[in-house]
């Protein structure tokens, strides 16, 4: 947090601030927390294990985080237990050995993988399942990050107190790949790919005790997984704001708009930026687009940056340390959030937090995340995202007042301490429900 005393905040920040404590207890509990696939860069899924086991060890639990590859980067109080699978979509079938199909977890990734399907997020529950079958005593409750695999229902089934985090429903996800999709056979092998998503409606239906992180997500998850609203807790993610704050010293360059994207996925929109970048570019010749993320050889987004003429003016940057990133956001004019789709957006909340401007689309739960604290845009729209960007570079006074608004919003409303309390009474409800207590 800001180094600011206690009497120096509003009422409902004071207990944010203060030592932990001086804040009610907690029991502490031992904590497993699972993760099929956690880069620690990439997406949200390894960022929301690092950073939610931090704060859970700092209220006093003991937290393991078992992992598939990649890895997340943990607090070095949090115990990783890697549970390598194949990993075949990074290494490919030539890694493959005649011992790795000694294990049925291996095998069904394999033939996954053989037949176009995506089958990490069941292999990895199968050897999670083995593991805890061992190690059932070591563990109060178990808490799975959107693994959504049937070997969770089997835990359950088991006695094993259980609760599962869903940021979205991946049937959005689903959707917008296919809308971005004209060939008929790349629509059936984006249909086989997300052939997983069957496995997590039907497990989503069985589970007894379900965590999300936005209201947008809730309804979402709700519609498309066929689960009554009231089931699913809400609690919003944090941003660390010790990490995540301005840069001192730093200053903005003025030509410099930001994004943190995977480039190659419709969901987050980058395409929709390019658009409205390559507009700016004729009025605004020095303007540079730098993108956290990396775009595929020969995939769309490498297309349209060629058909756009843009590669002279994007620069795209991937695996890099959070210190850099933070770095980029505090001299960054604009960071731009151009996702179609969020279940929460903490690309967005991380920019807010270094006190960043920021234009953001009304995708999915970004309105929640970002209010009135930026601009908002409607999601797909470049020419919106265009005339939104261009009003900023041309008003450093707004661009100023935005950035402090944006800081304190994320102060007040969106901290892991807050989110790790949150859960922690979860888990007991879970504990006392399911007779553990």
């Amino acid at each position: 947090m800001d180094a600011l005393m206690p009497a120096q905040l509003p009422a409902d920040r004071i207990a944010d601030a203060l030592p932990l404590a001086d804040l009610e207890p907690v029991r502490p509990l031992r904590v497993c927390l699972l993760g099929y696939r956690s880069h620690p860069f990439a997406g949200g899924q390894g960022v929301y294990l690092r950073y939610l086991s931090k704060a859970l060890v700092e209220l006093g639990h003991s937290v393991d985080v078992i992992s598939g590859q990649p890895y997340p980067q943990l607090d070095p109080r949090v115990r990783l237990i890697p549970m390598p699978g194949l990993n075949l979509y990074e290494t490919g079938l030539g890694s493959l050995r005649p011992r790795h199909l000694l294990s049925r977890a291996n095998v069904y990734e394999w033939l996954s993988k053989l037949t176009g399907g995506f089958g990490e997020p069941q292999a990895f529950g199968m050897r999670v399942l083995e593991y805890l079958r061992v190690h059932r005593a070591d563990y109060d409750i178990v808490h799975d990050n959107q693994s959504l695999s049937y070997a969770m229902l089997r835990l359950q089934e088991r006695g094993m107190p259980l609760v599962s985090t869903i940021h979205h429903p991946i049937t959005s996800d689903l959707r917008l790949v296919l809308a971005a999709e004209r060939a008929w056979w790349r629509r059936l092998l984006v249909r086989r790919w997300y052939a997983f998503l069957g496995m997590q409606q039907r497990v989503a239906r069985g589970l007894r005790h379900v965590v999300t992180v936005s209201e947008c997500s809730r309804q979402d998850v709700a519609r498309d997984f066929g689960l009554a609203a009231e089931r699913l807790e809400l609690v919003y993610n944090g941003i660390d704001t010790e990490v995540f704050s301005p840069l001192s010293g730093a200053v903005r360059k003025p030509l410099q708009i930001m994004a943190t994207a995977s480039a190659d996925q419709p969901l987050k929109g980058l395409a929709v930026l390019l658009r409205a970048f390559a507009a700016l570019l004729p009025r605004h010749p020095g303007l540079r687009l730098l993108v956290i993320g990396r775009p595929r050889e020969g995939g769309d987004t490498a297309r349209l940056l060629e058909t756009l003429e843009l590669g002279a003016h994007v620069d795209f940057l991937t695996g890099i340390p959070t210190a850099e990133l933070v770095r980029h956001y505090s001299e960054s004019t604009l960071v731009v959030v151009p996702s179609l789709y969020e279940g929460f957006g903490l690309p967005a909340g991380e920019a807010m937090a270094c006190a960043a401007a920021v234009v953001s689309s009304d995708g999915g739960a970004l309105p929640e995340v970002v209010g009135d604290a930026g601009v908002m845009v409607p999601a797909g729209d470049a020419v919106a995202m265009e005339r939104a960007i261009e009003s900023l570079l041309a008003d450093p006074a707004r661009r100023e007042a935005l950035g402090r608004a944006a800081r304190a919003r994320i102060l007040e409303s969106f901290c892991w301490r807050r989110a790790a309390r949150s859960i922690t009474a979860l888990y007991e409800r879970v504990l006392a429900a399911d007779g553990n207590h």
